[in-house]
């Protein structure tokens, strides 16, 4: 672990897998997870010649608390990281509740960003157009609705439900997914290391994800994009990564049909490989 000092003197903790000598990737964690997250088979990292960054978001893990902090926040954050390991530019992806703090990082540091990439994100809850909770499963209905009434909703919420069994909700195939030995074993370090000092960085994360505007708009961002989603996804509903694409004017979008939320693990290596990729135009992974 490595401490980076952010501002106004919060600390951020900050991660590196992969080869310490490859090319530098900057990765955005879901919700609730935190800096060991990350595709869990290091030797696609080493094939691909990849030195994986990944941090917590503020009050997760070891990360300093930031209360009332918007999505576009996580763009200072980020450079506070790349300036700390003496990096200027990089590609930049996320998974889930991280995917839209990778756009935020795009969208307002282009000169930093070489190509940025979402996996399953979802989309501003004020999006034009986007009926924002159809097919959604009713625990992020309710955790959503919470937010949109505000910090004390969200938390009261939190204090009041029950434990779920996340399996339950999942095609078949994602369960499959899920029991996979090193998917499981990093899932379950990366949550515990995330609600290690509490749940507050979980109840700002999500308050920045449905609650409030994310201060910015995704049609801001100029780099190559690159939004996939799986078509069976009900966590985030396929809707949400249709919304992104077509608002994000550079954007690539794929939809696979059969994947769910936690396809994400299987389509990394091919959005590793579109991040690393020199095409400035852009290509399908």
């Amino acid at each position: 672990m490595h401490i980076v000092k952010a501002a106004g003197g919060r600390l951020l903790a900050t991660e590196e897998w992969g080869r310490p000598d490859g090319r530098p990737v900057l990765y955005a964690h879901g919700t609730p997870m935190s800096r060991l997250a990350r595709y869990p088979d290091g030797q696609l990292f080493e094939a691909l010649n990849v030195r994986l960054i990944t941090y917590d978001r503020p009050g997760f893990g070891a990360s300093s608390v930031a209360r009332g902090r918007q999505v576009a926040d996580a763009a200072a954050d980020m450079s506070a990281v790349l300036d700390a390991y003496g990096i200027d530019r990089l590609p930049v992806f996320g998974v889930s509740g991280g995917g839209p703090h990778a756009l935020a990082f795009a969208a307002s540091h282009p000169e930093r960003v070489t190509r940025v990439a979402t996996l399953a994100s979802p989309a501003p809850c004020d999006a034009a157009g986007l009926d924002w909770f159809a097919d959604m499963v009713e625990m992020n209905r309710d955790s959503a609705t919470a937010a949109l009434a505000g910090r004390s909703a969200l938390a009261e919420h939190f204090a009041n439900s029950g434990s779920f069994d996340l399996a339950e909700l999942l095609p078949d195939a994602e369960r499959a997914v899920l029991q996979r030995p090193e998917v499981g074993a990093m899932l379950t370090e990366a949550y515990a290391e995330a609600v290690r000092p509490g749940i507050d960085g979980w109840i700002d994360d999500e308050l920045a994800l449905f609650g409030l505007p994310w201060g910015f708009a995704p049609q801001e961002i100029a780099v190559p994009a690159f939004i996939w989603h799986g078509g069976a996804d009900r966590i985030i509903p396929p809707t949400h990564g249709r919304w992104l694409a077509e608002q994000i004017p550079s954007a690539v979008h794929q939809e696979q049909p059969e994947a769910g939320h936690v396809g994400h693990f299987d389509a990394t290596p091919a959005i590793l490989r579109w991040l690393l990729s020199d095409d400035a135009a852009g290509s399908e992974a």
